[in-house]
């Protein structure tokens, strides 16, 4: 390095050279060769070529600008923006991904209301056609026995479906094979089938028989709401047996449930047929309760084709074990029917084939969609049949029963609550309260600055306090 008296003997003009400090050398002293040198430290950032940052970073200091920070001047800033926008590929890629997301969601959400639709229809179909099948065939087990054969097709026709969606070409029976794992690694076996099969397909049985009775006695309203208590059966028994997470608001449910049953059963007083079709309905929604508890507990993890796989089972469990049952009630007299050709064949197939669509839709919508549409589908049954029984049938509803019916379908709703429910509401009205404090901040911001701009306009100028 040149020291000054060499510059100005060369007869050159002497330049000042920037250097960044690199060492703790004060300015003027000697350097370790011996001689003297004026050396300028800047510890600035560096020079642009325009000298805007420089510049910017000085107005900005002067100024005190809030929220400035030393060297953040608009020459990094659009370094910044310049290194995020050589990464088009990524911002598309994301955005592709949201979009994605979102028909997913949109078509699933769109998916799930069609299908509330068609839970709810075929659920007061299959309820009014049992009352019109009662008119000219009273036999409420052997109806259930005969629809619950019907469930034998539920897998040929996931097959089916699997065949069509999919580009996976199995045979029937090496489909049949890997969705009866479900009992076990070496598959179903007699022993297996038995002990499976046989307390579900019974609690089936008697889920169907019992809810048959309740229509026998009360209107297919009051029956379908008196069913939806059985949400806060599957509660009470998975917060005892499977020790589920215990909320209060599913508690205050249970209590609307009860109390609407028990208004239910007073309202032609606690005597006659209305107390027994209030039992009987009640026993459904036990039975029913007790069905999902348990299917929870043994096979909740089952996919669709399992699940398929199971109710078939079931189907065939139906016809070879419980087949017996109607013969008794037939030879006992407790339900007698004549030839069969004298059966109303064409209701009783209408009501099997409800009914099996009915279980498809609550079983398929619960993995192709979200669950709680499927019972606000179920719930959706009651104002269904309550239309067919006011319009059709002409009944007259009194208040007691109104209220029950009322009361029972809002504790319904309340089960539908997540376990989160609390939590997500609070975060949900702080972000409320956020926004508008925010808002009020804005406001106030705004109406400083309008008075301040006036106060420049008169020639004053406000100076304001540390």
């Amino acid at each position: 390095m040149m020291s000054t008296e060499s510059v100005l003997e060369s007869g050159d003009q002497p330049c000042i050279r920037l250097e960044p400090l690199k060492s703790t050398h004060l300015p003027g002293k000697s350097t370790p060769t011996g001689g003297s040198c004026v050396v300028f430290t800047d510890s600035s950032p560096k020079v642009t070529a325009n000298g805007l940052h420089d510049i910017e970073d000085r107005i900005l200091r002067i100024t005190g600008y809030y929220g400035y920070n030393p060297g953040y001047s608009s020459h990094r800033r659009e370094d910044g923006s310049e290194s995020h926008a050589e990464t088009p590929g990524s911002e598309t890629s994301m955005e592709s991904q949201s979009f994605h997301r979102c028909t997913n969601t949109a078509l699933k959400v769109l998916g799930g209301l069609l299908m509330v639709l068609c839970v709810s229809s075929s659920w007061v179909g299959t309820t009014q056609v049992v009352k019109l099948t009662f008119q000219s065939f009273s036999c409420p087990f052997f109806i259930s026995w005969f629809s619950s054969n019907w469930n034998i097709l539920i897998f040929p026709i996931y097959y089916s479906g699997h065949v069509v969606t999919t580009r996976e070409k199995q045979t029937p029976i090496q489909k049949f094979r890997e969705c009866s794992k479900l009992f076990g690694e070496d598959g179903m076996t007699l022993k297996l089938f038995v002990k499976r099969t046989a307390p579900f397909s019974i609690l089936w049985t008697l889920t169907n028989y019992l809810y048959l009775l309740a229509l026998k006695k009360l209107t297919a309203t009051d029956v379908s709401a008196l069913y939806c208590c059985h949400k806060a059966f599957v509660f009470l028994l998975s917060w005892i047996v499977l020790k589920d997470r215990f909320m209060g608001v599913r508690i205050v449910a249970a209590i609307m449930a009860i109390t609407g049953i028990v208004m239910m059963a007073y309202a032609d007083g606690f005597h006659g047929d209305s107390f027994v079709g209030v039992a009987l309905a009640v026993g459904s929604a036990s039975t029913s309760a007790l069905y999902k508890v348990l299917f929870k507990m043994f096979l909740g993890s089952a996919n669709l084709g399992e699940v398929a796989h199971f109710l078939s089972t079931m189907g065939f469990f139906n016809l070879i074990f419980i087949s017996c049952v109607p013969l008794i009630l037939y030879f006992t007299r407790v339900e007698h029917w004549g030839s069969l050709s004298s059966l109303p064949w064409g209701y009783m197939c209408g009501l099997a084939g409800l009914w099996l669509v009915f279980n498809i839709l609550v079983h398929v919508g619960v993995v192709l969609t979200y669950p709680i549409l499927i019972s606000i589908g179920t719930l959706l049954s009651v104002p269904g049949n309550a239309a067919v029984d006011l319009l059709k049938h002409e009944v007259i509803f009194s208040v007691v029963r109104l209220a029950a019916t009322c009361i029972i379908c809002l504790g319904f709703l309340l089960m539908l609550l997540p376990e989160e429910w609390d939590s997500v509401t609070l975060r949900f009205l702080a972000t409320i309260a956020d926004k508008k404090s925010e808002e009020h901040g804005e406001e106030l911001t705004d109406s400083s600055t309008h008075t301040r701009s006036r106060s420049r306009a008169n020639g004053t100028v406000s100076i304001p306090l540390a």
